[in-house]
């Protein structure tokens, strides 16, 4: 088990930036994938980006070249850049720090964060 906090969100103009950060609470961090979801009103949660122990990096198409995720074992902590912000990136943005292999043995999620794109 690991605690997880979201920080960062806000609102912001289409165009601009934004970074989330996740902090762990427990020493496990350097060893599970990490990874951001984001879930829009009315629609299901997707994967905006995961990482892995070792570095390696899954965005989903729709932030490819903007987003960006990164993590600092010695902080316990990943962040999550996201640039050229556009309104259909608004949703409530969530940490989850999972099992490399085995998702069902370690799935845990933080509180969320609400990050709205709008003029």
């Amino acid at each position: 088990q690991v605690q997880l906090v979201e920080s960062g969100g806000g609102l912001v103009q289409p165009g601009g930036s934004l970074r989330l950060s996740c902090a762990a609470s427990r020493t496990i961090f350097s060893i599970v994938v990490m990874g951001w979801y984001r879930q829009a009103p009315g629609k299901q949660r997707e994967l905006v980006a995961h990482i892995t122990p070792s570095g390696n990096t899954v965005y989903a198409d729709s932030v490819k070249g903007r987003f960006t995720i990164s993590r600092d074992n010695a902080k316990n902590t990943v962040y999550l850049q996201m640039n050229s912000l556009q309104p259909e990136d608004t949703a409530v943005y969530y940490c989850n720090a999972r099992h490399p292999v085995v998702p069902e043995r370690y799935n845990t999620w933080g509180q969320g964060t609400q990050v709205t794109v709008s003029s």
